[in-house]
């Protein structure tokens, strides 16, 4: 390769390279160029509504929705078939303990019975002669054991029939309040047949079920509290008299049922009813209303509004902060947050879906999220 050739390749060379570091510096200078264009127009500020952590005195209580039932109820039937001689009730009446409702025809069974009755006495007076007969050696031991036999064996029949005498009549097992009538005089009642319902309503029970979460939190005598739109505006009190031992696996849910006085017959079998228990003293907790709290499956978070001075237009600059939180007891509308908060922090309650850590933010408080204690709802 000649001088001439290799002059001309190193001039190639260096005009190649000063085209490639052109390139190089020109990009450059368009991606500042770019980012100083989007420096200088920021995102607007998201407008939020806020409000402040504050600490509220809770009394701690568990919520819990249930259903009333008659502290003893039972459908009436009968053990055996007849036709209907008697009827003793009108439907809707209040009945004492063991009071015959429903008479059937009982009077082959009665006949026989006397007949039974009849067999009985002579069977007792051939006893008292042969003991007698006995005394003085008329008679062996054997035939006094063979009357003895026969008085018990005809007591014994006596005691059976007057059993399937009772079996023809239909009484109320218990005392309390009676359904509607469903057997009319004369009708042949066939064996298991419904004849009427029968309820204790005072006390009345409560059913109800807790998760299993709170299921340390309930014991046997804890009082409660029952309302139920069945009587609007009124509130019963109520106990705990019994847990049941497992939880539910379908529902992971307790069964818990509670006893309620019932007096006046306001509160009816089926009734659907809401249960508030009292857990313990009362409780410092800070709160938020719950829609400022976002729950997710890595945890819940709030956004935090914090002060970062004056901005170059003179106005205060806000920006959001993202944080988790632990999440406690619920009252209402109102969530406790036990860690991740302190009590004076100004938090969003709503607008969080736009925002992210670092956003600035344009405070518009004039519509806020419920936060009641304890909201009404109509008819409860």
């Amino acid at each position: 390769m000649n001088k001439g050739t290799t002059k001309r390749m190193i001039i190639m060379l260096i005009i190649a390279g000063a085209v490639l570091g052109g390139v190089v510096w020109f990009q450059g200078f368009k991606s500042r160029m770019i980012a100083k264009a989007i420096l200088g127009h920021a995102a607007p500020p998201q407008t939020v509504a806020t409000t402040v952590v504050r600490a509220l005195r809770w009394q701690p209580r568990i919520d819990a929705i249930g259903d009333l039932r008659a502290s003893e109820q039972a459908s009436l039937s009968a053990e055996v078939g007849g036709l209907v001689t008697a009827i003793h009730f009108d439907s809707g009446a209040s009945v004492p303990a063991h009071r015959v409702l429903v008479q059937l025809d009982d009077a082959p069974l009665r006949a026989q019975l006397a007949q039974l009755q009849a067999q009985r006495t002579l069977a007792e007076q051939n006893l008292r002669r042969d003991r007698a007969q006995y005394a003085v050696h008329a008679v062996s031991r054997a035939v006094v054991d063979a009357d003895e036999a026969s008085v018990a064996g005809l007591r014994a029949q006596i005691q059976a029939q007057r059993a399937l005498i009772a079996q023809k009549r239909i009484e109320a097992p218990f005392g309390g309040r009676l359904g509607l009538r469903h057997v009319d005089l004369g009708q042949y009642l066939a064996p298991g047949v419904a004849v009427v319902s029968l309820q204790r309503l005072d006390p009345m029970e409560v059913d109800f079920s807790i998760p299993q979460s709170q299921a340390d939190r309930v014991r046997v005598g804890m009082a409660a509290q029952l309302r139920t739109s069945a009587a609007p505006g009124k509130t019963f009190a109520a106990r705990v008299i019994a847990i049941e031992p497992q939880i539910d696996t379908a529902t992971r849910n307790l069964t818990v049922r509670a006893r309620v006085p019932n007096p006046h017959d306001l509160l009816l079998p089926g009734a659907f009813a809401s249960v508030r228990i009292d857990d313990g003293a009362p409780r410092d907790y800070l709160t938020l209303p719950n829609a400022a709290i976002a729950y997710n499956p890595y945890g819940a978070t709030v956004f935090v509004v914090k002060d970062e001075g004056r901005g170059a237009d003179g106005k205060p600059r806000l920006v959001a902060e993202q944080r988790f939180v632990t999440t406690g007891p619920t009252r209402g509308d109102q969530v406790a947050v036990l860690k991740g908060l302190k009590a004076g922090e100004t938090v969003v309650t709503a607008g969080q879906l736009k925002l992210r850590n670092g956003s600035t933010l344009l405070i518009n408080n004039s519509v806020q999220p419920s936060d009641e204690a304890h909201p009404h709802v109509p008819n409860s």
